[in-house]
């Protein structure tokens, strides 16, 4: 496939370096404020065209060199800044202008709606909010879990499930380039660092369900983030109880070169140790990532991204004891280990990106980029249990003590499995602007994944001296009247080794277009993707398939009074499979997974309006996905295991909204709520629930602090959503099992003290290094709730009964946390 695809890159390099160089030259810089504080939505024009300002108030305008241009810095609070410049042709020219408030009082603040994240539907988080908002997972998808639409009940995983979509369901990419997660990870306490550094991130953009044909062939959703490019020097550090990261930025003296550079490190033991399980726990989580920028010229940029992350997860469990049952009647389960487990990720990533601008409304990108990981999940644990009725009188010598033993048994797990696996891609896109209103973006990808794959996994279970035999055999098991004569076999053991290769062809046509009705403003997108795959594993050679995905957005604007948007986004989302989902309960390999199928009909309204004059945004979305060739599978904490056989149909259907704004002058927070259902019929055996159903949302985010002393300041980080499917043996017919977990309810909250930052300590002269000092203090799971993420099963020999016990997540977490930037 690389021979064959050679000629196609070199003529798509042909093609590039024969455009004609004009004269062209570049201003770019950051609009602030009295205060030195970065202005969003500033718009920077001049004859050559316009932009307008990011979150973090950043600018760049191409304009016309060798003579005298006049650039117009406008807003609707400040007052208007004019500037000339004469610039020699692909001179760089950077600018930090600085806008006065307006001298007339402005009553009535509006949020316009011009901007591109209402126009197409996503939601912009901005990083300041992402590093402040406490979390046990705290990141970008700490914040993301508290957005319409998005559901977890882990907090030690960076997993999510997006209107009823698994987590593999979801595509994450970073400055456009698709990042994967570990394939062998089967429980969020093994995660450590999801791959996005905060500490770099720009923009943040999250679409929850009727994307773009431009973003990849996932079912849910997506997330695209962008790293920063340096303007200058900065440096910071944080550190806490549970680690502590460390970065570096700074741009060189013709302003041509740039780098941002981050070290992270996690050290989990002070929320696994808060759970019932004592252990003797090592974790190592460590990752470093570097972006590069090389600009020569106005016409061309250059960036490198590289990551290496080293994640070593060492357990060795003790003891547990884990009190349910009723008031009435209480039962304990007490269990001894004894063994180990050693689990390694490893993980190397770097991509190469070229930026070619000839002129103004073309612009052709050509990525290429490497994944490598190595992972090894090695372990032995055996679980001696006991299971017994708890003394409930209060009094008592031995109140709280187990005093009975119902069941007594015994498990043995075992597991040596390990994965390489490779990804590389090559993609040329291209960017262009035909006319006013219209734009046209394509796409041509090429992508290799080489996976080997070894897995080893059997469990042995024992109860009241009885070896229980796999569930799936053929056997009738009346001991001790009858001697047991079926096969000798674990419980379960699944043994499998594989080499698989999947080339895939993929790209994508999209086309934007603005127009007007009247004095009314409407946006259409309409685009198309499409994929070619085929799978090669052990010998066999799966069928050369190919999806084709529609898909449209329509938006209207009307030009009323109160500031409205409308949406509605429609179109085939397919998912080409996966190594994962093609890999069976049994450790086989399907090479003939069929893609699965979405339809989305997402209806959408933003309400933009001022309170207590400040503003204010409401965002609502009705959403309908109708799924076809739905891939089964069932969730065990993180680990998702397939079915691989494309066996049922599925849909979803719910409502989210969101109330964003000012509650508190200065500071933003919001209000999610949210239904979801979600059902599935497999082999026409009638709709049940799905293992994502999970029905009811609701999340705060809130931001304060204390009008008196402004220095002290508070983070609320509120989510409650209601019980998953999960709550039944993995080898259970779900069809006979429905059983859900426990509503999932939480909330970590913050404090810090803040010596300095945009508007505090510039008074302080032994703050004068830093930009940024505070000092937080930290609540996890403040009112100690308990929350389980899966049930374990043990049997009771006298009444012949199972009994779900919840194996709870993390309790109630102290933590301390510096924050320094200069």
């Amino acid at each position: 496939m690389y021979k064959k695809s050679q000629p196609f890159y070199i003529v798509v390099c042909l093609f590039l370096v024969s455009f004609v160089w004009a004269q062209k030259a570049r201003v770019k810089g950051i609009v602030l404020n009295e205060q030195n504080q970065p202005i969003a939505n500033v718009t920077v024009a001049s004859l050559s065209g316009n932009t307008v300002t990011n979150n973090n108030g950043f600018y760049s305008i191409e304009i016309d060199a060798n003579r005298d241009v006049t650039i117009v810095f406008s807003h609707i609070s400040y007052k208007k800044s004019t500037y000339t410049v004469h610039l020699k042709p692909n001179e760089d020219f950077e600018w930090h202008p600085k806008l006065n408030t307006k001298e007339d009082t402005i009553e009535v603040i509006v949020i316009t709606s011009k901007n591109k994240k209402k126009i197409d539907g996503g939601t912009s988080v901005s990083p300041v909010v992402i590093r402040r908002i406490p979390g046990a997972n705290a990141g970008i998808e700490n914040i993301i879990k508290t957005l319409p639409g998005v559901y977890s009940n882990n907090e030690l995983s960076t997993t999510y499930a997006v209107r009823g979509g698994n987590y593999d369901e979801n595509l994450v990419y970073v400055n456009e380039i698709e990042v994967y997660r570990p394939f062998l990870v089967r429980s969020g306490q093994q995660e450590g660092l999801s791959f996005t550094n905060t500490d770099l991130v720009e923009n943040v953009d999250f679409y929850a369900g009727g994307f773009q044909a431009k973003y990849g062939d996932k079912l849910a959703s997506v997330l695209d983030i962008s790293y920063r490019n340096p303007k200058s020097f900065k440096a910071g550090l944080e550190a806490s109880l549970l680690g502590g990261s460390i970065f570096a930025e700074g741009v060189s003296a013709n302003q041509k070169w740039s780098n941002v550079t981050g070290v992270r490190y996690r050290n989990n033991s002070l929320l696994v140790k808060s759970q019932e399980v004592q252990t003797n726990y090592r974790p190592s989580f460590l990752d470093v990532q570097s972006l590069f920028n090389f600009r020569p010229s106005t016409k061309w940029n250059w960036s490198f991204l590289g990551s290496i992350a080293q994640n070593n997860y060492n357990y060795i469990p003790t003891s547990r004891q884990t009190n349910f049952g009723t008031i009435s009647d209480p039962i304990a389960l007490l269990i001894t280990y004894d063994g180990q487990e050693k689990d390694k990720y490893q993980t190397y990533f770097g991509a190469l990106k070229a930026v070619f601008e000839p002129n103004s409304s073309t612009k052709i990108k050509y990525i290429a980029s490497a994944y490598h990981t190595v992972e090894q999940e090695y372990y032995d644990i055996l679980a001696q249990y006991r299971l017994g009725e708890v003394d409930s009188n209060i009094g008592s010598e031995t109140f709280g003590d187990v005093v009975y033993s119902r069941g007594i048994g015994s498990q043995l797990n075992h597991a040596r499995n390990n994965l390489d696996a490779l990804i590389v891609s090559n993609e040329v896109k291209g960017q262009h602007k035909l006319n006013k209103g219209n734009q046209l973006e394509w796409s041509f990808k090429h992508t290799l994944e080489d996976i080997r794959d070894r897995v080893v996994e059997w469990e042995v279970v024992d109860s009241a001296g009885f070896s229980l035999p796999n569930p799936d055999l053929d056997y009738i098991n009346d001991q001790p009247y009858n001697p047991y004569t079926g096969p000798l076999a674990p419980y379960q053991n699944v043994r499998a080794t594989h080499q698989t290769r999947i080339n895939r062809l993929l790209g994508y046509l999209n086309w934007n277009h603005e127009g007007k009705w009247g004095a009314h403003t409407y946006y259409i997108n309409a685009g198309v993707r499409s994929q070619s795959w085929q799978v090669f594993s052990d010998g066999n050679t799966g069928a050369n398939q190919m999806t084709f995905s529609p898909r449209l957005q329509f938006v209207f604007r009307p030009k009323w009074e109160k500031d409205m948007v409308f949406r509605f986004s429609t179109g085939m989302y397919n998912q080409p499979p996966f190594y994962r989902e093609l890999r069976r309960f049994d450790g086989s390999i399907n090479e003939n997974v069929k893609e699965q199928k979405s339809i989305h009909f997402v209806f959408g309204h933003d309400y933009s309006f001022t309170m207590w004059t400040r503003p204010f945004k409401l965002v609502s979305e009705l959403y309908y996905k109708s799924i076809s060739d739905v891939n089964t599978y069932t969730i065990d904490n993180v680990r998702i295991r397939y079915r691989a056989n494309n066996e049922a149909t599925a849909y979803v259907y719910g409502f989210d909204a969101r109330l964003n704004g000012e509650f508190v002058p200065g500071v933003e927070s919001w209000f999610t709520v949210g239904f979801l259902k979600t059902e599935e019929n497999q082999n026409d055996r009638g709709f049940i629930a799905r293992p994502t159903d999970q029905r009811l949302k609701f999340a705060v985010l809130f931001q304060d602090y204390m009008p008196n002393i402004p220095a002290v300041k508070m983070y609320l980080n509120l989510v409650y959503n209601t019980g998953l499917p999960g709550g039944s043996p993995s080898y259970a017919d779900v069809y006979n099992y429905q059983l859900r977990l426990k509503d999932y309810r939480r909330a970590d909250i913050g404090f810090s003290y803040v010596f300095k930052d945009a508007k505090l300590g510039y008074e302080k002269k032994w703050l004068n290094a830093f930009s940024e000092l505070t000092l937080g203090f930290e609540i996890y799971n403040m009112f100690n709730n308990q929350n389980s993420i899966t049930n374990t099963w043990v049997r009771d020999v006298y009444t012949k009964s199972q009994y779900g016990v919840p194996n709870y997540m993390t309790t109630r977490t102290f933590n301390i946390k510096l924050t320094a930037r200069l």
